[in-house]
């Protein structure tokens, strides 16, 4: 790739070296996102034929400062949506590092057949004005929350007759029961723009059962009766940092309390193996998963807006 030169800003792609300052870019005055260095080596050696994967990295004086990871939305039906979210050290921020990876992640998809793209901005004035200024149509908003894990968690309520609690581990040789609960639940996940109704096996067990900060001892699945009806998935740092990547019901299981029994097990065996910070996130119209985390002792710590920009059709190659 030739390297964008934007002022003194140079956009290239990622290297395994920069995978380091890119997690610290991520997580800077975010203490809420868990996101290991290893886990983007991981990312960016993927094949993704159809996801065109990709990570812009933004140089300053020599200095790794930011990066966007972009690609194209699997796992639906609806054709042209892309992604991009990216971030920038708050110190290297209003030097066109932001603007320039942007421009990047846009050129690159365009050229992928991308009309609509989505991005995660900072639920803050100045993030959101950027976004705009750039095109951008300001939409929903998600809320991260996070607990202390050295805090006692609720007592677990009384267990249906017929369900049990699993790790996810349990499924290590054949996870296929697993993804049915996902592909299931996440036909009605709350907020959603674009319908997740095509998520195929081979994607998730690449690109989510696969992850290496995919925790499956911390992961738990409820079970009813022999078979997978709810789980709580979870990432971590391997340190001392707990993330929940998605809590989910089979629709014909709801209202039992099995995505409470199940996170709440997690979140135990977690505090039992040594993590201390826990987090999560959700659509702000989700009431259901909003209370349970209540009740387990979450806290608001930060929000998201979605930014949403038409792309127009370009018969512009990748940079």
């Amino acid at each position: 790739m030739t390297s964008l030169n934007s002022s003194s800003v140079t956009i290239r792609d990622f290297r395994p070296e920069d995978a380091v300052a890119v997690a610290a870019a991520h997580r800077a005055g975010r203490e809420h996102l868990v996101l290991s260095a290893e886990t983007l080596v991981w990312l960016n050696a993927q094949p993704s034929p159809e996801e065109h994967f990709r990570t812009f990295v933004a140089e300053l004086d020599g200095r790794v400062v930011g990066a966007v990871r972009c690609g194209v939305v699997l796992g639906t039906t609806t054709t042209g949506v892309g992604y991009a979210n990216g971030s920038v050290l708050p110190e290297y921020r209003r030097r066109g590092a932001a603007t320039a990876l942007l421009a990047a992640a846009e050129r690159h998809l365009t050229g992928h057949g991308v009309t609509e793209l989505h991005t995660w901005l900072d639920d803050e004035p100045a993030s959101q004005a950027f976004a705009t200024a750039r095109g951008y149509r300001i939409g929903r908003t998600m809320q991260f929350a996070g607990r202390d894990l050295a805090l006692p968690l609720p007592p677990a309520p009384v267990r249906p007759a017929g369900v049990e609690v699993r790790p996810a581990a349990d499924w290590a040789d054949d996870p296929y029961p697993v993804f049915l609960v996902e592909a299931d639940a996440i036909l009605d996940e709350p907020g959603s723009e674009v319908p997740m109704d095509a998520l195929t096996y081979e994607d998730w067990l690449r690109n989510d059962w696969a992850r290496p900060d995919r925790d499956a001892a911390l992961s738990v699945v409820a079970v009813v009766d022999g078979r997978p009806a709810a789980f709580s998935m979870v990432q971590t740092d391997g340190a001392d940092r707990y993330w929940s990547a998605f809590t989910a019901c089979r629709r014909e299981f709801r209202g039992r309390g099995l995505s409470k029994l199940a996170k709440l097990e997690s979140l135990r065996l977690a505090a039992a193996a040594g993590y201390r910070h826990a987090y999560t996130s959700n659509d702000t119209t989700n009431g259901p998963m909003l209370a349970i985390n209540a009740w387990l002792g979450y806290e608001r710590c930060a929000g998201e807006r979605k930014g949403i920009k038409q792309l127009e059709r370009s018969a512009e190659q990748e940079i």
